[in-house]
């Protein structure tokens, strides 16, 4: 039996990019979220940081979705 190392490499680089990606979009939604609690209170407008958190969230649930399409199919 023979480990392709190269194989197993690539398999981890990837899955660690795209979990820290993932984080990061979340984590950037969250925020987003909390400066429109912010910006609300201050009586300043909030769209821009709503509508970017949104977006991040978004871009979670489409790769999420792609990663079940991909086990799926």
């Amino acid at each position: 039996m023979s480990i392709d190392w190269a194989a197993l490499g690539s398999v981890f680089g990837v899955s660690l990019a795209a979990t820290v990606v993932l984080v990061g979009l979340f984590v950037l939604g969250i925020a987003g979220l909390s400066r429109k609690e912010k910006a609300a209170a201050q009586g300043d407008g909030a769209a821009l940081a709503v509508t970017g958190a949104y977006a991040c969230f978004a871009a979670c649930a489409a790769a999420v979705a792609y990663g079940i399409y991909l086990i799926v199919a």
